[in-house]
């Protein structure tokens, strides 16, 4: 992989990873399209590398509300909405961390099954966008811890690829009748600790498996990092304002569109 590839999939990585338009699922198909043959170190290291700088624009688009949340749990004893919050969002992490703790072999079986795969999930992901868009359940005020549960579950389901976690997230919160200017900001928080978890323990098998390490190089895995960086941040500033307008409609006519060319491309 050279620099450009690694500014192209980081480029892809970051947009994807908040649109609702799944970022594993355009991995791929960018890995097919630039015709990488990149070994499984290579893969594991610069997922790892897009990952973080992905958590990080996460971070720096909602410093303020993680800074909120992370006084009122840690610098007070008293009960209050920031430990409430907290608490959903580790709720909604359980089904996610059982996903990833006992079925991780099955889900990577999954990853390299092809773009038939892929392209039917895209339909899926734009089936649930369309779903979530014309649906009119009665509005709730706050998060349940019923439904921090549910969007949890389909959080767990999307880590197939082509499923976008973010739209799958949404709209599930949406269906079960979550206002939108509440559900992107939840979506992208509650990913934060999935994805830490999920780098810790990359990072973990590169330390007891140098090999894992690959030889991709410094210079393609800084260009690969800040890319996704900057990207992901537009990315994640942008979706929240597209769901606050409910426009996910826009999105759910792409991924429709881009699965059936996948599903076509991989025949």
């Amino acid at each position: 992989m050279n620099w450009l590839e690694a500014l192209l999939l980081g480029i892809l990585q970051g947009l994807t990873e908040f649109l609702p338009v799944s970022s594993s699922g355009h991995l791929t198909i960018g890995q097919e399209l630039l015709n990488l043959d990149t070994s499984a170190a290579d893969n594991l290291l610069f997922t790892v590398t897009v990952h973080a700088a992905t958590v990080l624009s996460t971070i720096v688009i909602l410093w303020k509300e993680i800074e909120r949340l992370f006084k009122g749990t840690f610098f007070t004893t008293k009960w209050n909405d920031e430990k409430t919050y907290v608490t959903k969002i580790l709720l909604s992490c359980i089904p996610v961390v059982i996903v990833g703790l006992f079925f991780k072999e099955y889900v990577e079986a999954i990853f390299g099954s092809g773009l038939l795969v892929v392209g039917c999930c895209l339909l899926l992901t734009a089936l649930l966008l369309t779903f979530a868009y014309y649906a009119k359940p009665r509005k709730k005020e706050d998060i349940s811890y019923r439904d921090a549960f549910i969007i949890g579950l389909s959080q767990a389901i999307a880590v197939l690829p082509g499923l976008s976690r973010s739209g799958t997230t949404i709209a599930t919160g949406l269906i079960l009748g979550n206002k939108k200017e509440k559900m992107a900001k939840f979506s992208f928080i509650m990913v934060l600790i999935p994805i830490l978890g999920e780098t810790f323990l990359n990072i973990i098998d590169m330390i007891k498996d140098p090999a894992l390490i690959g030889g991709i190089g410094a210079m393609p895995l800084l260009v690969g990092f800040f890319s996704a960086f900057l990207s992901g941040c537009l990315a994640c500033k942008f979706m929240i304002n597209i769901v606050n307008k409910g426009k996910l409609i826009y999105f759910a006519i792409y991924c429709a569109l881009a699965g059936i060319a996948t599903i076509i491309f991989s025949i």
